[in-house]
């Protein structure tokens, strides 16, 4: 029986938790609303109220952390919009209260933008260069854990999130003019998500860096422009341009070292 923390239950962090309560494991999760404490506990999950600010962490952190053998941080970082925030301030208070408990096994969600904006095929192995801030402060954040040799832990670089009632196609239905047309997608389904998390806690799958996105790569163009008329709505309309940023993520690691079998396709 392991205790299994989810700093954010959210759109991921949510049905990742009822997920694990499947497998036994003993499943405590965090949120901001006390509304959404309930929800949680009504499924069987040990909830708190915590949230994280940039010079204190409100709520009883080191008592939702004291039982714990393992930490899943799955709370990204905000900085868009008016409520900008410093998330490296953040994660350097949890690590803080992450070092004074027994809990040492940590899963990092991280994402493909600490690559940044480049050209060809990336893997595990290629150099990191974000160029957006999120990306800037997730890779200062992942290696705030995986520099800690008291820690194990593992990062999960996951591609663009699809799932249940999010998809990047209704934001882009419509809009013209658009660039990257011929730039090679990389996404993930939520169900894909959760499988590899729950992987690598029944594996122990620990200590490692991974790309987390579907094998399939059709063009922003071709794969747009198919989802959004299944979805009876305006395609994007792209344009002829030098394309800057085809990027592609390699999660051959995950398929051909791990035997990890994708399981829900990206086409809708």
């Amino acid at each position: 029986m392991k205790n299994i923390g989810i700093l954010g239950c959210g759109w991921l962090g949510y049905p990742l938790a009822k997920e694990l309560l499947k497998n036994a494991y003993t499943i405590y999760g965090s949120t901001t609303t006390h509304s959404k404490v309930e929800k949680l506990k009504n499924d069987g999950i040990k909830a708190s109220k915590i949230i994280f600010f940039e010079n204190k962490i409100e709520g009883d952190i080191s008592t939702f952390l004291k039982p714990l053998d393992i930490v899943i941080i799955n709370t990204p970082p905000r900085l868009r919009g008016k409520n900008k925030e410093n998330f490296v301030k953040k994660m350097t208070l949890l690590h803080r209260e992450i070092k004074k408990v027994k809990c040492s096994k940590i899963i990092f969600i991280s994402s493909t933008a600490v690559y940044g904006n480049v050209s060809g095929t990336v893997t595990e192995e290629s150099p990191t260069q974000a160029n957006t801030e999120s990306g800037k402060q997730l890779l200062v954040c992942e290696n705030l854990f995986l520099d800690d040799p008291e820690l194990q832990t593992t990062i999960i670089r996951f591609g663009g999130l699809i799932g249940p009632d999010r998809h990047p196609v209704t934001m882009l239905s419509g809009k013209e003019n658009l660039t990257n047309g011929n730039a090679p997608v990389n996404l993930i389904h939520l169900q894909d998500c959760i499988s590899i998390i729950k992987t690598t806690i029944n594996k122990g799958w620990w200590n490692t860096i991974m790309n987390a996105v579907h094998p399939l790569h059709p063009t922003k163009k071709e794969y747009y422009t198919q989802e959004a008329l299944l979805r009876g709505i305006k395609p994007p309309n792209y344009i002829t341009s030098n394309e800057v940023n085809n990027k592609k993520v390699d999660s051959t690691w995950l398929i051909n070292v791990k035997k990890y079998h994708f399981h829900t396709s990206i086409y809708s």
